[in-house]
Order: C-alpha cells, then sequence, then structure tokens
C-alpha cells in the first residue's frame, strides 16, 4: 500500500523501518510477513514506485533473469512473484510470445510498482533528514519532525550518479548525466549532426548512446577507460559467482585477499550486456549503410579528464597509454559511475558506527552494522558491502537471499532456509 506522505500527530512505532524503497527494501518488506505479525514499515523520498525512472528508455533489458524476483528464490509461493504478477495483469502470454531473451527494464518497473501496491505502508515523498537513537529507538526525523520509532533500522539508501571534478564547470545545458538525457533532447534535436559525446563505458554509458542514435543523432563519440568496450561473462561458472555458495566462500578469506578478488570477478557484473553490445553495432552498421560512415565512434581506453566550454564547443581532454588528446563536441552525456548515497545519521550515531578504510559502514555476513550501544537494536545495510559481500551486494541477483539472511539474523531463527546445493564448483 502506497502513501504519498504521512501526516501523523502521533509519532508511530514499528518493529523495522527501511529507509528507501527500492528493490533491495521491497523485498525485504514483501518477505517480513512470514517470520512475524510485526510492522514494518519503508520511507523513501521519490514520488511514488520505481527503479531509475529517468534511466528508462524503450527497448533497454534488465540483466537478470525474470526468475530473479523479489520473493521467488526464498519462498516461490508467494503471491509477489514476477509469475503471479503476469499472470494476474494478464500479461503472461503476451510477453511469453514476445520471446524475450532478457526482461524488459519497464517490465520490472511495473513489477516493482505493481508489488509496492500490495505491501503496508509504504512511504514515498518523504525525505529522512537525520536518524537518531534514544528511548523509543531508532527515530526517523524528516523536515524538522520526527516521522517514525522503530527497533530495527534497514538501510536501502540506494545509488546517485558520480560527477567528476573535471566536469563541474560545464553550464547544464552543453553537460549533463545520462538521468538527465530524456529531458534534454527536445533542446538538442536541431544538433542531431554536432557531435556528442557519452563519458562512461558501463550499461548506463551504453543505453545514453543508443538513446541518441534512436534519435537520429549522427556524430557520437563514446569514451571509456578499459581498454574495450567490454561485455559481462555470462557463462555458466562466471553466474555461480552470484550463488550464495560464493557469498559464503569470500567470508573465509582475508579482508585483503578478499577486495582482490571480487576486483579480478568486475566482468562477470560491471561490464555491458551482450544483448545491448551487439544492438549498438547493428545500429551503427545500419548507420554506415544509410550515412556511408559510422554515427558512433567507439573511443576505448580514454581517461576523460577535463570537459571545458569555449566557445560554442566543450573540449574534451584525455588520456591514453601513451598520449594526451583534444575532442570538441556540442554536449557531453556524463555517465561515469555511481556513489552510495549518504546515511543520514546524526552525529551521535555516526560516533557509534565502525566505519571502514574506504568511508563505508562496516558490514558483517548477515548485512548487520557493526556499531556501539545496540542494546538490543541493529541496523542493516543494504547495498553497502560490495567489498566484503561481493558484487552480489548491489545486483538485484540475490534480493530475496539476502532479504531472508536478514530475517533470520533480526529475529535469530531460521524464517527462510537459505540453502545453496548441487553447486558444482569448489571455491576453496
Amino acid at each position: 500500500m502506497i502513501h504519498d506522505e504521512t501526516h501523523q500527530t502521533q509519532v508511530p512505532r514499528f518493529h523495522t523501518v527501511g529507509v528507501g524503497a527500492g528493490p533491495a527494501n521491497l523485498s525485504l518488506a514483501a518477505l517480513f510477513g512470514s517470520a512475524t505479525a510485526e510492522s514494518i514499515a519503508l520511507f523513501d523520498r521519490q514520488p511514488g514506485p520505481g527503479w531509475h525512472n529517468t534511466l528508462l528508455h524503450s527497448g533497454v533489458r534488465m540483466q537478470t533473469s525474470w526468475l530473479k524476483d523479489l520473493v521467488s528464490m526464498v519462498d516461490p509461493r508467494h503471491e509477489l512473484t514476477f509469475l503471479n504478477y503476469l499472470v494476474t495483469t494478464g500479461r503472461m502470454f503476451a510477453l511469453l510470445n514476445a520471446q524475450f531473451d532478457v526482461m524488459p527494464r519497464m517490465e520490472y518497473v511495473r513489477y516493482l510498482t505493481w508489488a509496492a501496491r500490495r505491501i503496508p505502508n509504504i512511504h514515498y515523498g518523504v525525505t529522512v533528514d537525520s536518524i537518531s537513537l534514544g528511548k523509543q529507538g531508532f527515530t526517523l526525523h524528516s523536515d524538522g519532525r520526527e516521522l517514525a520509532h522503530a527497533e530495527h533500522l534497514v538501510l536501502g539508501l540506494g545509488s546517485r550518479p558520480v560527477i567528476p571534478d573535471g566536469f563541474a564547470g560545464l553550464p547544464h545545458e552543453r553537460g549533463f548525466i545520462a538521468d538527465d538525457l530524456t529531458g534534454r533532447l527536445d533542446a538538442m534535436r536541431a544538433d542531431r549532426d554536432a557531435p556528442v559525446a557519452v563519458v562512461g563505458g558501463g550499461q548506463t554509458g551504453i543505453e545514453a548512446v543508443m538513446r541518441l542514435v534512436g534519435q537520429g543523432f549522427t556524430r557520437i563519440l563514446w569514451f571509456g577507460r578499459r581498454l574495450w568496450m567490454e561485455t559481462i561473462d555470462d557463462s555458466p561458472c562466471a553466474n555461480d559467482v552470484y550463488r550464495p555458495a560464493h557469498i559464503e566462500s569470500l567470508q573465509k578469506l582475508s579482508p585483503e585477499t578478499r577486495r582482490s578478488v571480487i576486483k579480478r570477478l568486475d566482468p562477470t557484473g560491471d561490464a555491458l550486456t551482450p544483448g545491448a553490445m551487439r544492438a549498438l553495432y547493428q545500429a551503427n552498421y545500419d548507420g554506415l549503410l544509410d550515412l556511408g560512415r559510422y554515427p558512433v565512434t567507439l573511443m576505448p581506453g580514454r581517461d576523460v579528464t577535463s570537459a571545458v566550454l569555449e566557445g560554442a564547443d566543450v573540449v574534451l581532454r584525455c588520456r591514453t597509454a601513451e598520449h594526451e588528446e583534444e575532442h570538441r563536441v556540442r554536449y557531453v552525456v556524463i555517465a561515469t559511475g555511481r556513489e552510495n548515497t549518504p546515511i543520514p545519521f546524526d552525529d551521535d550515531l555516526r560516533e557509534r558506527v565502525d566505519w571502514g578504510e574506504d568511508g563505508e559502514v562496516i558490514v558483517e555476513s548477515d548485512f548487520s552494522v557493526r556499531w556501539k550501544g545496540m542494546n538490543g537494536h541493529q541496523i542493516y545495510a543494504l547495498n553497502r558491502a560490495r567489498l566484503s559481500m561481493g558484487l552480489t551486494d548491489a545486483n538485484l541477483t540475490l534480493l530475496p537471499v539476502r532479504a531472508a539472511i536478514v530475517l533470520n539474523s533480526m529475529f535469530k531463527r531460521e524464517v527462510f532456509a537459505v540453502a545453496d546445493e548441487l553447486c558444482p564448483v569448489d571455491w576453496g
């Protein structure tokens, strides 16, 4: 059940509150009722359900199977499975007969919206300004008032785009993040034959490139740091990395070894979908047939260090392995990655929390945060433990497994069995 804002005169009390109502906390809230009759509430600053809505373009696909929804991996009989969504909304045959290799991202967002409307106590349009700890347990504060009290806290704050320092001086109409591309297209259409740069060799970058190609832009430069525009390793053994058995194996390693292993696993998740790369190459070849040249030039191996407005052009300065380059373009689309949204702890709670060398909270194997003075209260952090839990932490693949681990920890019993049997890989 969705609430657009909260206007209680008496501060409500919940067993658990979640800050953020993205896929991670939605999965937790969906499974919460199987663990207890207690209440959970989610608070999110977004106006309504969604998932990177500003990056939704026609033709954009998911990177995970439809079986990896909010609940199926631990409770396939749950009412909020993706399969039940298809049946109850009458979409089953239409989607099956469309023969998608992977789910359209728009369909996934529709599924999240459908699920959110069936989960009680989700409050949208509410910004949590600070979180404090007192006699009432945790208290969420918003706009100068107390929003809710709770015994336990789950952080699912998500991420925000990163804008490198070298781009900071660009006027917004000439340089903007990929999230703003759709809103900028009308103003850009008169310049469809002018050069446009997309900076960032990841999935968001290629989706921005495809969006520009689809809108008729004919001179697109796509910059990435890696030596080639690398696609995801989707082989069977690579997919075994995204199993509970592998997460368990990571916990046996020293922190230094674990960080090294996780970094070497980047190609299994932090790369481009093969389908997107294939679509780009086919669109580029269609452009060659039509224009006599490629509309997209791939520029791998470039570290774009600055973007400066000079007259009518934006000048990009790049560093390669052996020399420096300059490129003049009309617009720059910035797709240089994302960073964790800061946690709004108040000063006292921030002092109690243990922080790692990377400036992030230290997350244990049950996704609990290490902190002092718990007194029976727990803080859990989702999507903030990449260096301890691996690439799956910020990935949709194991959402219900992670939620199950949190609930088992929170209620100190096995609410859900988290079993990973028949794994052919011995991770050592």
